[in-house]
């Protein structure tokens, strides 16, 4: 029944609207969607407008607010990371009705996202994984990225290294940060242990970063691994050897496990071989299986159970084969798919349920494609980067495939 008198004290017969019935909120990023169905009661005058409220506490409803005429309504300027319940009210021309319910918990976040480290500048863009299109920009990195720059990330935080800010400058042990919550400008994170180190391997479990040191001039292509703390700037510490020195590989992990694919080795001769770590505990890296062929320059990524290798070189040229593991269980690598064109030197980056990968392709060297990770198939067209890679791209998320 609608409340009397309205808002309007001393006024009789007038009738307010009875209380909208809540809906399931949606989260989005610092705002949140809520939906409600209007009372069957708008009281005597038309419903006008409804406003919802949101709370941090279940009891003071004034973390935020938004308007509308209809459901759903957004409430923005809301903090990511943090749980809000929301509540509706409806108003028409005598009144406000009593609130609803309170809605379900709901918490706002960043879109899961890809972010891209070119060779060409070294401006930094990204890609919202679930909405195709083209790329928008970010920020600066520190440093260019080419060859499959190492890189490792959290749900804040990427970490890079292996290449010089100066493109004439093809190697550093320097190791760079980008915050990956607000847009802005790279800095400073700590150094690897080897001067002079390019084509790392990168990779991470949303918390560890682990790098393999990939090639020096001294020494070739090496078998040394390090880690950082993502979260705590500093220098590489020592954390075994992969089972064959080489660069120019790739690398996927879940929570636990760290999975390093293909590359070349001191002969200069491409490796189909597959190595994995337990990436909490230091030691040295364990023999996993094998690619469906040699390969250089792959692109990686992964959700928490599925890793996905994707182009690269091979004797025969530059491929378009999409390849995959899982990642708890060792063995060799089975066919996915295709990609839409050959890419080689690529960067990867997923969420739990798809994986974006880009790269040097042949006749396309901004595309962007999209896989499904959990069901095999060819690669789709997911838009376009800002600038054309010809030397290849790296890529951190900070959705780490869902597991961070």
């Amino acid at each position: 029944m609608a409340n009397r008198n309205g808002g309007f004290i001393g006024t009789d017969g007038l009738d307010a609207p009875d209380a909208p019935t809540i809906g399931t909120p949606t989260a989005g990023n610092a705002q949140v969607s809520v939906a409600f169905t209007a009372p069957t009661d708008t009281g005597t005058s038309a419903i006008t407008g409804y406003v919802a409220q949101a709370s941090t506490d279940g009891t003071a409803y004034s973390a935020g607010s938004g308007t509308g005429t209809s459901s759903p309504i957004t409430i923005s300027s809301l903090t990511n990371g943090t749980a809000y319940t929301a509540k509706v009210w409806a108003i028409n021309a005598y009144g406000t009705s009593a609130p609803s319910d309170a809605s379900s918990s709901v918490t706002p976040a960043v879109p899961d996202r890809a972010f891209w480290f070119g060779r060409t500048t070294v401006n930094v863009f990204y890609s919202n994984i679930a909405t195709t299109g083209n790329t928008t920009d970010w920020g600066y990195a520190m440093r260019y990225a080419a060859y499959n720059t190492g890189t490792a990330s959290s749900a804040t935080r990427a970490v890079q290294c292996g290449y010089s800010f100066n493109p004439s400058d093809t190697q550093s042990r320097l190791i760079d940060q980008l915050n990956l919550a607000s847009a802005g400008v790279g800095t400073s994170f700590g150094e690897l242990a080897v001067t002079g180190a390019q084509n790392n391997i990168g990779l991470s479990n949303g918390t560890r970063g682990v790098f393999s040191q990939g090639y020096n001039s001294v020494a070739g292509p090496s078998n040394i691994i390090e880690y950082v703390t993502i979260a705590s700037a500093g220098d590489g510490t020592d954390f075994g050897d992969l089972t064959l020195a080489r660069s120019h590989a790739s690398a996927c992990a879940s929570t636990t496990r760290g999975v390093m694919s293909g590359g070349i080795h001191p002969s200069s001769n491409y490796t189909d071989t597959i190595d994995y770590i337990t990436i909490a505990s230091t030691g040295d890296a364990t023999d996993f299986g094998n690619l469906l062929s040699s390969y250089n320059g792959t692109a990686g990524c992964s959700n928490a159970t599925r890793g996905i290798i994707a182009g690269g070189d091979t004797s025969g040229g530059t491929q378009n084969v999409i390849q995959y593991i899982t990642i708890a269980s060792t063995g060799n690598a089975t066919d996915f798919g295709d990609l839409t064109h050959t890419v080689r030197y690529g960067g990867a980056g997923a969420s739990a349920t798809r994986g974006l990968i880009a790269g040097e392709y042949s006749g396309n060297s901004n595309g962007i494609n999209y896989i499904t990770i959990g069901s095999t198939g060819n690669a789709q067209d997911f838009g376009d980067l800002t600038n054309s890679e010809t030397n290849g791209v790296s890529c951190a998320s900070n959705a780490h495939g869902g597991i961070s």
